[in-house]
C-alpha cells in the first residue's frame, strides 16, 4: 500500500489495483475495476472535499454529476 498526501488531511492510497481518495478518516472515491465508486453521503461533503475530489478524478463538480446521473459513477457506502 502507498499512500500520498495530496493537502493535510486528504490522500489517495494506492492499495493492489484500487487507488482510493480519503478526506480526514473517510473514504470519498475509489477507483477500482475501471470503475469509480463515490461515497453517497460524504462525496460533496464540503468545499474542500469537492476540490480534492475533482483534482483525483481530473473533472469539475459539474463532470462529475453528469456522470453520477448517467450511470458512469456509482454512489456506494464506502465507510
Amino acid at each position: 500500500m502507498v499512500t500520498t498526501m495530496l493537502a493535510k488531511d486528504q490522500f489517495i492510497i494506492i492499495d493492489g489495483d484500487d487507488i482510493i481518495f480519503k478526506s480526514y478518516n473517510t473514504v470519498i472515491a475509489k477507483k477500482s475495476n475501471n470503475k469509480i465508486y463515490l461515497d453517497k453521503k460524504f462525496w460533496k461533503h464540503s468545499q474542500t472535499t469537492s476540490k480534492y475530489r475533482s483534482i483525483f478524478l481530473e473533472e469539475t463538480t459539474a463532470e462529475t454529476e453528469k456522470k453520477i446521473e448517467n450511470g458512469s459513477y456509482v454512489l456506494t457506502n464506502l465507510n
